[in-house]
């Protein structure tokens, strides 16, 4: 087994946490530009937090072209509010497309092909092409460094969920309608179409 320090370039940290951290599902932050455009950027260090009150996060690195915080975390903190959207089979190719790096204001639901949806209690637009969407208000944020490669913990807490009827059954989110895909390491990313199935060993379960 080889190992390694963790003090030299972020760049080797960086490919030793996506490729062992896998699949990654992915988080696209829908949020409102200062001047009242969309910004729309997908995130796949992402999980949820709390179930009541329902917190989620997702991990946003200072931007490494720039040294600075992406104009989804700068959007947030000004806004305190955005829309978590997900990434499926049905529009992988598009939410790649709103990761390209932009002017600040240009509008990545125009670039990549998206559809804004009114949200009910937020200002920032929910992604019409995604199946399910979070509506959230900003909670708190921890910073890690503030150099290429360190990263933050934005947490919001989900006040509206919104999920489309045609991928449920009895309550409940059916995966192989969902479709979810998610990030590996490099170019690799992951589909949710193989699985299997194992009772788990705690007393009580929410969901079976």
């Amino acid at each position: 087994m080889k190992t390694f320090q963790t003090n030299g370039p972020f760049a080797d940290n960086y490919k030793f946490l996506i490729g062992s951290i896998i699949p990654r599902p992915i988080a696209v932050i829908s949020t409102r530009n200062i001047d009242g455009s969309n910004n729309l950027a997908p995130f796949s260090f992402f999980t949820a937090i709390s179930a009541q009150p329902m917190i989620v996060a997702f991990c946003p690195m200072i931007r490494t072209s720039t040294g600075e915080f992406k104009d989804t975390v700068r959007n947030i903190l000004r806004e305190k509010e955005f829309v978590v959207n997900f990434c499926t089979e049905n529009n992988y190719e598009k939410i790649n497309l709103a990761s390209t790096e932009l002017l600040y204001g240009q509008d990545e639901f125009i670039f990549a092909g998206l559809t804004p949806l009114d949200s009910n209690i937020v200002k920032a637009k929910r992604v019409k092409e995604s199946p399910i969407h979070f509506e959230c208000e900003f909670r708190d944020m921890l910073c890690y460094g503030k150099t290429p490669g360190s990263g933050s913990i934005i947490t919001g807490e989900v006040k509206l969920v919104h999920i489309e009827e045609s991928i449920m059954q009895d309550g409940k989110i059916i995966t192989d309608l969902f479709k979810a895909v998610g990030r590996g390491a490099g170019n690799d990313w992951f589909k949710t179409d193989s699985r299997f199935e194992m009772e788990r060993l705690t007393k009580a379960q929410i969901q079976k």
